[in-house]
Parts: C-alpha cells; sequence; structure tokens
C-alpha cells in the first residue's frame, strides 16, 4: 500500500476496524466452523466499482472487502464485487464464480478489468438481465495480503458462501435464496459450495449449483499435465496446495528451469504464466519428470470435488472440444461420482465448444435452470 494512503484518516480507520473485526471474530469463535461462520459475509469496506462496458449499463457495483474463514475456520478477508441490477430486480442472489485469472493481486477481477474475462462479463450480463443481484467474488489471497489456495475448494466455496452474506448484509430487501454459477476453477468452487452450504450459509438457501467446464479429477488430469502448454496450471496448483500445506515445497518439486520462473507468478497473471511455462519439457519443470505420488494425493484431498454428499441440485455443463479441461473427465468420471448422491445432476454437452466458449454458449441455457430453481 502507498505510505501516503495508509496516513490517510479514513483508511486508518478502515484498516483499524477491519483488525479489530478479524481479532474479535477469532477469539469469539476459534476452530468452530459453525460459529465463525455467523460474521463471515460482514461487510469492512464499500467503495463504488467502475465495471466493464458490458455490464454498465446493467448494474451499479460495489467493490467489497467482507469477512470470510479459510479452510481452518481463521477469520480472514476477501473482497469481490456486488452488483445490482439496475432495471428488474427480483430479489434472488447468484454468486458468479470466475475461472482462474492467477496468484497475485492484480489478478483480482474485482479490481483489475484485464482479468474480468468476456465470458465471465457474458454470463454475468445474462444474470443481471434475469433481475438478480449477482456477488462475484475474487476468492481469498486475490486482493489481499494473503497467499492465494489456488485450487483449494473449500477455500473458493467459503468465499464465494460469504460474498452471497455479504450482498444480503448490503441490501436488505434481497431474500435468503441464492444459487452458485461458476466456471473452471469457480466450477470446481460451486460444486464445493454445493458440499458445505447447509453447515455454512446460516440462513441463507442453496437452491441449485451450476458448474460449467469445473476442475475435477485433479489425480487423474495432473500427472498428464507436464510437457504441455498447460503447466502454467500445474505450477499455479503447487502453490495454491502450499498456502493450506507448508509441507508442500514448491522448489524442491520443481525442476532449476522452471524455478527460474517463478517471478511471474507475482508480477503477472493467467496469460502471462502460461507463456512462461509453455516451452518446458516435463523435465525441466518438474525434478524428475513427474509428480511425486504424494503431491498428486494432496491435490486430490484439495482439488476434487465429488468426495461428500451434494445438498442441492446440479447442472454440469462441458464443451467437447475444451482445451483446459478435458470433456472425457467431466462426462465420464465426475458425471459418475456426483451421480451416488440423492440430488439431481443435470448433464448439458456443447459440442464443439471450447472452455471459454462453452460459456458464451451456455449462458441462456443456465439462465433458465437457475430461474427453474428460484421459481
Amino acid at each position: 500500500m502507498n505510505p501516503a494512503l495508509k496516513r490517510h484518516p479514513v483508511v486508518a480507520f478502515i484498516a483499524a476496524a477491519t483488525t479489530i473485526l478479524l481479532a474479535l471474530s477469532a477469539a469469539l469463535f476459534p476452530g468452530d466452523p459453525a460459529r465463525a461462520a455467523q460474521l463471515a459475509g460482514t461487510v469492512l469496506s464499500s467503495t463504488t466499482a467502475t465495471l466493464p462496458a458490458e455490464l454498465a449499463p446493467l448494474a451499479n457495483g460495489r467493490r467489497v472487502s467482507y469477512l470470510s474463514t479459510n479452510v481452518n475456520a481463521v477469520p480472514i478477508t476477501a473482497t469481490g464485487l456486488i452488483l445490482t441490477p439496475k432495471t428488474g430486480k427480483n430479489n434472488k442472489i447468484v454468486v458468479w464464480g470466475h475461472g482462474t485469472t492467477g496468484l497475485a493481486d492484480q489478478c483480482a477481477p474485482s479490481a483489475s478489468q484485464a482479468v474480468f474475462w468476456p465470458e465471465a462479463r457474458a454470463a454475468i450480463a445474462e444474470l443481471l438481465g434475469r433481475g438478480w443481484t449477482v456477488a462475484a467474488p475474487d476468492y481469498p489471497g486475490l486482493g489481499t495480503a494473503l497467499s492465494h489456495p489456488y485450487l483449494v475448494g473449500l477455500s473458493e466455496a467459503r468465499s464465494m458462501i460469504d460474498s452471497a452474506k455479504a450482498a444480503k448484509n448490503l441490501d436488505a430487501t434481497l431474500g435468503t435464496q441464492y444459487v452458485i454459477d461458476g466456471h473452471s476453477q469457480g466450477g470446481q468452487g460451486a460444486l464445493f459450495v454445493n458440499e458445505i452450504a447447509p453447515a455454512y450459509d446460516g440462513a441463507l438457501t442453496l437452491r441449485g449449483t451450476a458448474a460449467i467446464a469445473p476442475v475435477s479429477n485433479a489425480d487423474l488430469f495432473a500427472p498428464l499435465i507436464p510437457g504441455t502448454p498447460a503447466q502454467g496450471y500445474l505450477v499455479m496448483a503447487l502453490y495454491g496446495l502450499q498456502a493450506v500445506d507448508p509441507t508442500v515445497v514448491p522448489a524442491t518439486i520443481l525442476a532449476a528451469p522452471a524455478r527460474q520462473r517463478t517471478g511471474v507468478l507475482q508480477s503477472g497473471c493467467l496469460n502471462e504464466i502460461l507463456a512462461a511455462y509453455a516451452d518446458l519439457t516435463a523435465s525441466q519443470l518438474l525434478v524428475g519428470g513427474a509428480l511425486p505420488p504424494a503431491i498428486v494425493t494432496k491435490l486430490s484431498k484439495w482439488v476434487n470435488p465429488g468426495q461428500k454428499p451434494t445438498t442441492a441440485p446440479i447442472l454440469l455443463v462441458q464443451g467437447t472440444a475444451d482445451e483446459a479441461v478435458p470433456y472425457v473427465i467431466t462426462a465420464g468420471p465426475l458425471v459418475t461420482e456426483l451421480s451416488v448422491y440423492s440430488q439431481p445432476v443435470q448433464f448439458v454437452e456443447i459440442d464443439g465448444a471450447t472452455h471459454d466458449g462453452a460459456v458464451f454458449q451456455s449462458t441462456t441455457t443456465v439462465a433458465n435452470w437457475i430461474a427453474a430453481r428460484f421459481s
């Protein structure tokens, strides 16, 4: 932060208030997820947001910081956007979970339109057009001083639920029903929301989860990434894992050529990270050219949805030409894993759709499904 800003009385007051709330929450609710969740969603700050051109005519935006909790139920701050429809508002909440943007603070969509991806804008525009208030969290560690637990589903899920609470705390006219709609990393987080919602969302009621090309089954696809253009995702996943498991030390897993490029994780966002690692061979990426089995196991533990019962209906959308999340993993193992539980799972295949294309081509389908869940 700019030292001059630190001396500004308003900024100093907000910082002090945030510190007090975090300390109070930690003191009152140590290690108790249900009790800590009672303060989660408290809005710490709210400022007018400049929205992308596609969304500015449709909504009034606020950039908020709010209380959430980490995977150990410790209070943390998180940031995001709350978008209120300018017309036709019907007091329902939809949480939008964005796809991968990066690891550093400049990769928070609420603060940087450069990573407010076009497909996200299209999806949110359709949601706003239906009259729904949209909460769009950045996820922990994007926009705050924390490390970003990239692809740690429980971390994303808590911040997503708490963004819905923050929206309701900002606007008392909003009801208690909400739906989660997410893509890629956000689709994965959306599925984790489905697992934890009744125990974590308090007075809110989850009506359903729409997940577009969600990350899943890391134990199946992560070992296949070394030597491919997707290697940047794997590097980010190692650092995301370290954020919740300090026994994971990426510097001991990455080979020397890969370690020499880790500066891009802080200086760049997704596109820069992918470009930095795309041309490495498997042996240049990882020591021994492969992920250690213990790391694959840890990734599976933290990344894979479907390990616990679902609690609300699910819509899965997947393009057959997805270059980032393999179609065969969503259509095969993930559908099977989710279908063993009592909640209905609807699978929509989009022939020829790419990873981002699946979002563009399903905006109406997803919104119609959400409308049915709210009816």
